[in-house]
């Protein structure tokens, strides 16, 4: 059985709201969650960002599945705060918390002021930011010199069990690199042949672990208005690295987005008034290899689309997965 986990978007909808919307998706049947860490929105009428780390904690409180998120530890989250985090959470949740590890956007990482690397840097960089939260994991005292730094450090409340670090990767040459490193895949909609080579690229270089889809959806009861939800909230599904690693600002995003085409949105996310439709969709994704997808409707009120996946969305996937 494929897991289904629903996505919480910092980015869309405040903290508060966003922590009963994750209670509600659990009692509509989701089977976990996932969230992202953003500094600011991919737009401007996104027009929210909470702080992940502080709302992780709540979220786990308030429910009774596990919880991850994508986070980019190495510029904006020094590693030994990272690790600290990671450490609090399984040891206050054990068994129920993941994060994935990205080498991160622009958008989030410009505040520190510190320059943007180029990409081969920052995955130099995640690479030793990786190595240094894993050995702070296990208790040991860590000094490190490099593109990161650390002294004497150490955590003093430990989990029992360190909690899975996986890998976020959007191209197949990431996954490959990252499979050297990482307890599992996590990567985002994309057309399926793409898709199809970040596995076998995962896969190949050894990689274990499970392997995580998040899916974007707009649904609503008609197209025009799943359309007109998609153009609101997510047009900049659009763009495609390495632009949307190097923009800074949720203005730049609007201007780099422009003003997609109906063809252009239902390309970049699944957009539909079907919800039998949308499970097919969402099905043929998993059967590439996934066996974890996170569903991701763009929309600001959840509210709808939580209770047409109880009734219907979960239950049908649920027949044909």
């Amino acid at each position: 059985m494929v897991f289904l986990g629903f996505h919480a978007s910092h980015e869309q909808i405040p903290p508060g709201r966003l922590l009963r919307d994750v209670e509600a998706a659990q009692v509509a049947g989701f089977d976990g969650a996932m969230c992202s860490d953003h500094v600011a929105p991919w737009g401007v009428r996104q027009g929210e960002s909470g702080f992940a780390p502080s709302w992780l904690g709540a979220a786990l409180a308030r429910t009774d599945f596990s919880i991850g998120f994508v986070n980019a530890p190495g510029q904006r989250y020094h590693p030994v705060i990272a690790a600290q985090a990671y450490a609090t959470l399984e040891e206050m949740f054990p068994g129920r918390f993941w994060a994935a590890l990205g080498s991160g956007e622009a958008m989030n990482e410009h505040v520190t002021g510190d320059p943007w690397p180029p990409k081969p840097e920052r995955n130099a960089r995640l690479a030793e930011t990786v190595s240094v939260i894993r050995r702070l994991l296990a208790g040991e005292e860590v000094d490190h010199d490099g593109l990161v730094r650390v002294h004497r450090a150490r955590l003093w409340s430990l989990p029992d069990v360190p909690p899975p670090l996986l890998a976020t990767a959007i191209s197949a040459e990431t996954a490959e690199w990252a499979a050297g490193w990482a307890d599992g895949l996590v990567t985002a909609l994309q057309p399926p042949q793409a898709l199809a080579k970040v596995l076998a690229a995962y896969e190949s270089a050894g990689g274990t672990g499970p392997r995580a889809l998040q899916v974007h959806v707009s649904w609503a009861p008609t197209d025009a208005e799943a359309l007109a939800i998609a153009r609101d909230q997510w047009s900049h599904a659009m763009l495609s690295p390495p632009t949307i690693w190097d923009l800074e600002q949720p203005e730049d995003f609007d201007a780099a987005a422009g003003h997609p085409g109906d063809q252009q949105l239902r390309d970049a996310l699944l957009v539909s008034s079907d919800l039998d439709e949308l499970a097919q969709r969402i099905a043929d994704h998993a059967r590439l290899g996934f066996d974890r997808i996170y569903l991701h409707h763009v929309g600001q009120d959840q509210a709808p689309f939580l209770a047409a996946a109880r009734d219907h969305l979960l239950p049908r996937l649920k027949e044909i997965l």
